[in-house]
């Protein structure tokens, strides 16, 4: 035995590492340590580190690692005390749990900060930096080995995506010794939640011209005969500015340089997450590998808290920047995550609530992501006969109140046994969407797709006004989906709130209007805008043209405008789904089977469908899926009901959802899909491995994009 200390001397001198045996009495560090002391006559010369490692026989292991500086590093080590036997190895630094720093424990025994030794891993270091073993599992290989195939070689993992994968390292690693307890960043929560950390200062310089909404109005014709009408329809088709560094710069004072476009308006999102007991095992990996996606692409002047609920819910961290340092915080806080208990979705939400409520400093645009794969079992009554539940009794009644929905709860059904009914319902009620995650492979993608949308917002506060100009038009009806629109009494003026829009995002809204008997040109209406900028924080007012008409005295051959027509349809469609969901849910599927089959044969008629219309194509074939979602009760109960629901969500809002659908993608026109959508689905995809494999790699299904007014 005196051989083996020998030679452990001389191994710490010359900068290598053996492997210490057991000796009877070494079960704790103190007396390892003590030993060590005693066999080798120096401090460690960077780090000596001795610990009992993760295995039923307790083995010592000895680490040492030279300084290429020789006896100044002996002087450093000697002046470090206690502390020098928990460094880092490859920093120097110390290393003490719970002080808000990621360790990684190797299999051969070794602790580095993760930052540091995924670093080595992510330039081809595949060996411990201080003994040289070759290791088989690499930081972040474990979590995805449950849901990655393996590869017929020794290492778990595709190496040439390493440089990609740096940001979800620290996520998908689980917690060194598989501690429950929780870090530092989930202390008890305070009374109040106005700790927020500040705001990112932020210079707005405005160059170029104005960046304004655009706004069209077409007539269904552009001449009738003299004669009155009763319905006479007028459609507005607006769209929302691009944000582009030409239009407007942002620039951010003292940030650091990492790529984020400052020429937007800063979010403060929070994140509520579903952990009850159902979420255990792949459904929670998915789930902290989207939340690397979502975290990793906010900026630094964005904010973000997170709200974990079971049976009951936590606020995991402050609402806080996502600097560098946020973004490794809320990366860890994450990964603390584990499932199990009930599902409470009404504390999670007025926690969230709170978040927002308490807040010292606002972001201009904000939001809530709910994501739940249950039902709420502790507020929502069961199986009462007879009784509507109470969904919007889930929202909290600050969210509720608002005039123009300024925190909209974007809600993510997960899997196929969550409340629809109960995620749609709040959803619609806050000015969000809902979405259905029937694939729960491409939850990631579903959250870049909401992001995308979120991280572009150019209009905020914009009423649509319309006026009737001629004394004998009036306004009868607002085709409008969910947005609010109100009609005088007298008929003469309406208005619609529209609320926010994402960059380059459209918005249809139909009109019906009496026309009266009269033998010239007729002027009907005149529509303006009014919105807020959310990043100059400027206030626009656009007036749009005139709606004329001419009056011959005899018919004209001409065709109802395209525009109107492919409008009409979208909104029949709509109506035909809210109906066949209607006689659904009283048991008559095949009366919303037929519901819908007569929508489809009304749309093949008209004259767009006609023309060869891609939007009477995309709704024929959403109609068709329908259909057979609703082929009997147990298939509409697993998801034919979210998959309806999340189409209404989709056309009441003229907003992309995500559906895990089995449309056909050759006649599925994508819908509502703006290009920042679009831009952070494609980062979504490249960026992470597909669950099924790179060759599986897949994208929710976005319904209907509509083609651009002429």
């Amino acid at each position: 035995m005196e051989g083996v200390w020998r030679k452990a001397k001389k191994a710490l001198v010359g900068g290598l590492c053996v492997q210490l045996p057991a000796v009877a009495g070494d079960r704790e560090d103190g007396a390892s340590e003590r030993r060590a002391s005693d066999a080798v006559s120096l401090d460690s010369t960077a780090a000596a580190h001795v610990s009992a490692p993760n295995t039923p026989a307790a083995t010592a292991t000895a680490m040492a690692t030279a300084d290429a500086s020789g006896p100044s590093a002996l002087r450093r080590s000697k002046s470090g005390g206690k502390s020098s036997k928990r460094m880092c190895a490859i920093c120097f630094e110390s290393m003490k749990p719970g002080h808000g720093q990621a360790l990684f424990t190797a299999e051969c025994s070794h602790m580095f900060h993760f930052h540091c030794i995924s670093s080595n891993v992510k330039h081809g270091n595949h060996v411990c930096p201080v003994c040289r073993a070759k290791w088989k599992e690499i930081p972040f290989n474990r979590s995805l080995s449950s849901i990655v195939p393996r590869g017929r070689g020794g290492l778990n993992v595709n190496q040439a995506r390493l440089p990609q994968q740096d940001a979800y390292m620290a996520l998908l690693r689980p917690v060194p010794n598989r501690q429950r307890e929780p870090p530092v960043l989930l202390a008890s929560e305070p009374i109040d939640f106005n700790d927020d950390e500040p705001l990112q200062k932020m210079e707005s310089v405005k160059i170029g011209s104005s960046r304004t909404v655009e706004m069209k109005t077409y007539p269904e014709f552009s001449a009738i005969p003299q004669s009155s009408q009763d319905d006479f329809a007028v459609l507005i088709h607006l769209k929302a500015p691009y944000a582009n560094p030409e239009q407007v710069t942002g620039r951010l004072v003292n940030a650091t340089s990492n790529g984020y476009p400052t020429s937007r308006a800063a979010v403060d999102l929070v994140t509520v997450l579903d952990v009850s007991g159902s979420m255990a095992g792949t459904k929670l990996a998915l789930l902290k590998r989207a939340m690397g996606f979502v975290i990793q692409h906010l900026g630094p002047s964005d904010r973000l808290s997170v709200i974990a609920f079971s049976s009951t819910a936590r606020r995991l961290f402050h609402l806080r920047r996502m600097s560098h340092s946020g973004r490794q915080q809320a990366l860890q806080a994450v990964n603390s995550l584990g499932a199990s208990g009930g599902t409470n979705i009404a504390d999670a939400l007025k926690k969230a609530a709170k978040v927002i409520e308490d807040r010292s400093y606002q972001n201009p645009v904000c939001s809530i992501i709910l994501l739940s794969d249950g039902q709420d079992t502790y507020n929502i009554p069961s199986n009462i006969t007879g009784t509507q539940p109470d969904y919007r009794s889930l929202v909290p009644s600050s969210i509720l109140n608002h005039t123009f929905r300024l925190v909209p709860v974007h809600a993510f059904g997960f899997g196929v046994d969550h409340d629809s009914d109960a995620l749609h319902s709040i959803a619609e009620a806050s000015g969000g969407t809902f979405s259905f995650i029937e694939d729960e492979g491409v939850i990631q993608d579903a959250f870049a797709q909401c992001i995308g949308g979120l991280l572009s917002v150019v209009v905020q506060n914009m009423q649509l006004i319309v006026e009737c100009v001629h004394p004998g038009v009036h306004l009868r009806s607002i085709k409008s989906g969910s947005y609010l629109s109100k009609v005088a009494a007298n008929g003469r003026n309406g208005s619609i709130d529209v609320g926010h829009l994402y960059a380059d995002e459209e918005r249809d809204f139909l009109l019906s209007v009496s026309l009266p008997q009269c033998r010239e040109q007729t002027t009907l209406l005149k529509v303006a805008c009014a919105y807020k900028d959310s990043l100059t924080s400027e206030f626009f007012k656009i007036q749009g043209d005139e709606v004329k008409i001419l009056r011959p005295k005899s018919p004209t051959s001409e065709p109802v405008c395209m525009e109107v027509d492919r409008e009409r349809n979208r909104v029949r469609a709509a109506d035909a789904i809210e109906a066949a969901r209607v006689a659904a849910e009283r048991g008559a599927l095949s009366d919303a089977v037929t519901i819908l089959d007569d929508c489809r044969r009304i749309l093949s008629e008209s004259f767009a469908s006609r023309s060869g219309d891609r939007l009477c194509t995309a709704l024929d074939a959403e109609l068709r899926e329908m259909q057979e979602r609703m082929a009997n009760r147990q298939r509409y109960e697993a998801s034919g009901r979210a998959y309806l629901l999340s189409g209404l969500s989709s056309h009441s809002w003229q907003r992309a959802t995500a559906r895990g659908d089995s449309t056909d993608s050759a006649t599925l026109v994508y819908s509502y899909q703006t290009p920042s959508m679009v831009q952070m689905l494609q980062r979504s995809q490249n960026h992470c491995p597909s669950p099924q494999g790179p060759s599986q790699v897949q994208q929710p299904r976005i319904l209907l994009a509509k083609p651009q007014p002429r």
